[in-house]
C-alpha cells in the first residue's frame, strides 16, 4: 500500500512539473513575435546606445558611455525634466476632471443609462489619434474656433497653439477616457453604507467624500493616474503637432536623432534607454501599489 501510494506521489509531481510543457504549443507563435518584435529590437537599441555618432550603414562598435553622459547635459536634462511636467500636469487635469464624472456616473445616474454614458467617453476612440490633435489645432489656432468664439464675446484672443498649455489640452482630451473608465470600475464598488454612516455621525459630504470615498477608490486613483502618466510621457503626437519650441519632449528628441537631420542613432538609443527605464520604474510601481485589492 505504501509503495503504490508512494508511485501516486511521484506521478502526480511529474504531472505537476511538466505541465507547463503543453501550454508552450499555445504560447510560441506569441513568444515568438514577442521576441522580434519587441524583445528584440529593445536590445538592438541598448547595443546602439553605447556607440558614440552612429550613423545608418556605420559598423556596430560599442565603445563607451560617451551618449549617456552626453543625456546629462543641461539642455537634455531640461527636456527630461519638461517631459515629466507635461505629463505629470495631464495625469494631474485628468483626475480633476475624472473623479467626479466617474462618481457621478457609477453612484448618481441609473443603471440603464450608464453604459450609455461609458460608451460616449470612449467615443474619441473611434478615430485617429491624429486627427483628434488636427481637431484641436483647428479650435486653437488665432483664426480658430475659440478665438472666433471671444471675439464674438469681446474677448481677448488667446495665443495658445504652440504652447505647453496647447499640448496639455490635447493630451488631457487623449486620455481622460483611461482614467474616467478606471476610476468608474473603482467607484462602482462603493459601499454606500459607510457613507451613510458618516452622514449620521455628522460628516459633510465634502469630509465625507475627502474620509470615505477617495480611501476606498485609492487603488484605481493610482493605477489611473501611472496609465496616464505613462502614456503621456510616451506621447509623440500631441507634443508635435500643437506644442512649440518651448515644449520640446524627450519623444520629439528622439524622433530628431533618428530621422531629423542629426541621425545620431547612438545617442537617440540611449534617450530611447533612458525612457523604457522611466517608464519601467512606473510599471514597477504601478504593479505595487495599484493592486486590485490593498494587502492587508
Amino acid at each position: 500500500m505504501q509503495t503504490s501510494s508512494k508511485q501516486k506521489i511521484i506521478k502526480k509531481r511529474h504531472r505537476f512539473n511538466l505541465g507547463w510543457l503543453e501550454a508552450l504549443p499555445l504560447l510560441a507563435p506569441t513568444g515568438i513575435w514577442f521576441f522580434l518584435l519587441l524583445v528584440l529590437p529593445t536590445l538592438i537599441i541598448i547595443e546602439l546606445s553605447f556607440v558614440k555618432d552612429i550613423k545608418p550603414g556605420d559598423i556596430v562598435q560599442p565603445n563607451g558611455f560617451d551618449n549617456y553622459i552626453r543625456i546629462l547635459d543641461p539642455v537634455y536634462l531640461e527636456i527630461i525634466k519638461n517631459s515629466v511636467l507635461i505629463a505629470a500636469g495631464t495625469t494631474l487635469i485628468c483626475l480633476i476632471l475624472a473623479l467626479p464624472t466617474a462618481y457621478w456616473i457609477a453612484q448618481k445616474v441609473p443603471k440603464r443609462w450608464q453604459n450609455f454614458l461609458l460608451l460616449s467617453i470612449i467615443l474619441p476612440f473611434w478615430t485617429s489619434s491624429l486627427l483628434r490633435s488636427y481637431a484641436w489645432i483647428t479650435i486653437l489656432r488665432p483664426t480658430g474656433l475659440l478665438n472666433t468664439v471671444l471675439s464674438y464675446l469681446d474677448l481677448p484672443s488667446l495665443e495658445i497653439l504652440n504652447t505647453t498649455y496647447a499640448v496639455l489640452i490635447g493630451m488631457s482630451y487623449s486620455l481622460l477616457p483611461y482614467m474616467v473608465l478606471i476610476l468608474y470600475a473603482s467607484l462602482e464598488k462603493l459601499d454606500k453604507r459607510l457613507l451613510e454612516a458618516a452622514a449620521d455621525l455628522g460628516a459633510s459630504p465634502i469630509v465625507a467624500f475627502w474620509k470615505v470615498t477617495v480611501p476606498q477608490a485609492l487603488t484605481g486613483i493610482i493605477a489611473g493616474c501611472f496609465l496616464v502618466f505613462i502614456t503621456a510621457l510616451g506621447d509623440y503626437i500631441n507634443p508635435q503637432l500643437l506644442g512649440g519650441a518651448s515644449s520640446m519632449t524627450i519623444t520629439r528628441l528622439i524622433y530628431n536623432q533618428f530621422l531629423g537631420l542629426t541621425e545620431n542613432w547612438g545617442f537617440g538609443s540611449a534617450l530611447s534607454t533612458t525612457l523604457i527605464l522611466i517608464v519601467s520604474v512606473a510599471i514597477a510601481l504601478l504593479i505595487k501599489f495599484g493592486e486590485a485589492e490593498p494587502k492587508k
